[in-house]
């Protein structure tokens, strides 16, 4: 799209997180009109930590915004897998660490902290809390987005960036059912302090058992913080289960002596514990008005670190399309043509069961895909 096309570009992006965030990041230094709208009341910390990706640093690089990212995060050389009983397995490099002209890093951050570094990036006037999407008409050559407090907004392109649950997928382009992976997720953030000395450096380490239970165990040594995460099979539906000490000790069983007091010593009342869902691969993404990103397109299961990653990708190759495409139409083809084939491979892999080699895939040619080289 010409220059002078993409400052006339109206864009209403419904939700705040990685991909709502990102997206508007993305198309703000484009020069196009951009506003985020996040159903939320207030933003506060929420969730543990995640890792961001080579591929993703250098995104954030193309962005000119990767200081304000390794001031809140910690520099991760590698990813060491073990047995549930504390021995090595493996410790490999993070694909595409060496790709770039500067090493990148895998970045280990809190959740909460690249969301609100995200949000601080962009304009304030720009960013509205408290705006619950109750309804989005597709005009054709436009969107309409109406929300509960009343506010009515009108714009030529509308980014579903709601998440697993997106209202606007499910008004859009059909009702999609989340699937349920027979997993819980229970995650912690402690003190490293209280980590019994497994703080060893900033690489991310998972523990393998033999009863299915993975734990995931993630330094956030800038914040002396660890992310501390158990996923195990269940049965149990709900979107936030409740789990008990008793639970967490009949998982853990075998695992290191060490993991086995982290979890015993858990404060119940601070996890964040949830069923494991993912979608379907959808076979479409867009109208000529309505596009999404991030969970909303392609929410995949978690134990590959792949959805902040693929949901802040999603926002690169959005903004190359743009400025490739001849018109906004032919921008939203590019970006689903070039983009959808990879989160569906993603996705594909996500489902199949832990392996070191499939869970932490080689993007880095993904990224320079998006013109990020």
């Amino acid at each position: 799209m010409q220059v002078s096309q993409i400052q006339n570009l109206k864009v209403a992006v419904v939700g705040g997180g990685y991909a709502g965030a990102s997206a508007a990041l993305a198309l703000l230094q484009l020069g196009a009109d951009v506003h985020v709208y996040e159903q939320a009341p207030e933003l506060g910390e929420v969730g543990a930590g995640i890792g961001l990706r080579p591929p993703t640093v250098e995104v954030l690089r193309k962005w000119g915004v990767f200081e304000e990212f390794e001031k809140v995060s910690a520099p991760s050389e590698a990813i060491e897998v073990y047995q549930a009983n504390g021995e090595l397995i493996a410790r490999d490099p993070w694909p595409g660490i060496n790709e770039y002209a500067q090493v990148n890093h895998c970045r280990m951050v809190h959740r909460g902290d690249v969301i609100e570094t995200l949000l601080r990036l962009l304009p304030a006037e720009r960013v509205h809390i408290g705006h619950k999407m109750v309804a989005v008409t597709d005009n054709g050559d436009s969107a309409t987005v109406k929300f509960e407090n009343g506010v009515e907004v009108a714009a030529d392109l509308v980014l579903g960036a709601d998440g697993i649950r997106s209202s606007v997928r499910n008004q859009i382009f059909g009702e999609v059912q989340p699937v349920f992976s027979h997993t819980i997720a229970m995650r912690a953030v402690i003190s490293a302090d209280d980590a019994y000395g497994l703080v060893e450096n900033d690489n991310f380490r998972v523990y393998v058992g033999q009863n299915g239970t993975t734990v995931y165990f993630l330094p956030l040594r800038h914040r002396n913080q660890v992310s501390f995460d158990i996923t195990a099979p269940s049965d149990d539906t709900a979107w936030a289960p409740e789990v008990t000490h008793e639970y967490i000790a009949d998982l853990l069983e075998g695992f290191d002596e060490r993991l086995q007091k982290i979890g015993q010593e858990l404060d119940i009342a601070k996890m964040t514990n949830r069923g494991v869902f993912d979608i379907d691969k959808q076979p479409n993404w867009h109208t000529d008005s309505v596009a999404l990103v991030g969970d909303a397109a392609h929410a995949m299961l978690h134990h590959q670190g792949q959805g902040a990653n693929s949901a802040m990708q999603d926002a690169a190759w959005l903004a190359e399309a743009i400025q490739e495409g001849s018109d906004l139409k032919d921008a939203l083809r590019i970006y689903q043509e070039k983009r959808k084939p990879i989160t569906d491979v993603l996705q594909d892999i996500s489902r199949k069961p832990f392996d070191i080699g499939d869970s932490f895939p080689e993007t880095t040619s993904f990224a320079k895909g998006a013109g990020v080289e």
